[in-house]
């Protein structure tokens, strides 16, 4: 089985992340394959809906570490940076199905759909700063936007995890369900949404997102910075000290 499935049925495109023995860490092959799927959509006019959801209770853990560090984010024709700029630039109605942890990647990617339904079970955490990193796919734009310098500053700053009440009163998700009730209320937004003109549905999107251009070139900064930042001894401290699992010691920075 893929660790990335992609359906399509009804004029919906389903991308599922379908890694439960890793917690649907993010790959290098998986970005690619997601990234694929949506510039796909992007010329594809029976395209009218995209969702995204993961398997087993787990939306994604964010990205597999060993994978990334042997895959880092450097230039703009990587996997992750070709799905980072696709998701910006999708004119597609987007609807995430969130049901578990969304670390990380999992979180910031929420910022670009345009709808966002999570189980009530459902945790959100970007913990950049703690592991000696910096906010990523447009999210220190995005984050302030959506919810407002202090609240952003504090869940960025902190890398605190938030739940899926906390992400409902932030602005950062549409709805809060039971787990057992997640696939068939976002099935109903997904099917009302296809059943729209498409043209006239994606124009109104792109109209909403007139500012996609500083999103895009605060991505390409964030990529740079966070390339920098990755081989920085802060880092390398605080990754070393999750691999074996004990606390990073920042005193001696």
């Amino acid at each position: 089985m893929s660790d990335v499935i992609i359906d399509f049925q009804d004029h919906i495109l389903s991308i599922t992340m379908n890694r439960p023995l890793k917690k649907n860490a993010l790959t290098a092959a998986m970005y690619s394959t997601m990234a694929e799927a949506l510039e796909m959509a992007e010329t594809d006019m029976s395209v009218r809906v995209i969702i995204f959801q993961g398997v087993d209770g787990i939306f994604t853990s964010g990205n597999d570490l060993a994978d990334f560090l042997g895959n880092p984010v450097r230039g703009t024709d990587t996997p992750v940076s070709r799905f980072l700029f696709a998701l910006a630039r999708s004119t597609v109605p987007m609807i995430a199905a969130v049901d578990g942890p969304a670390v990380g990647i999992g979180t910031t990617m929420l910022l670009h759909c345009d709808m966002v339904i999570a189980a009530d079970t459902s945790l959100f955490m970007m913990p950049f700063t703690n592991l000696g990193l910096l906010p990523e796919n447009g999210s220190s734009y995005l984050l302030p936007k959506i919810m407002g310098h202090t609240k952003a500053s504090e869940l960025i700053l902190t890398g605190r995890a938030f739940t899926a009440e906390e992400a409902l009163s932030y602005g950062v998700i549409n709805e809060v369900c039971k787990a057992d009730e997640l696939v068939t209320i976002t099935a109903k937004w997904a099917a009302l949404l296809a059943s729209k003109p498409p043209s006239a549905m994606r124009k109104s999107k792109a109209l909403m997102k007139t500012d996609m251009p500083v999103v895009i070139d605060r991505i390409r900064i964030e990529m740079e910075q966070f390339s920098e930042a990755l081989v920085s001894p802060e880092a390398k401290e605080a990754l070393t000290a999750f691999m074996e699992k004990r606390p990073p010691d920042f005193s001696k920075f």
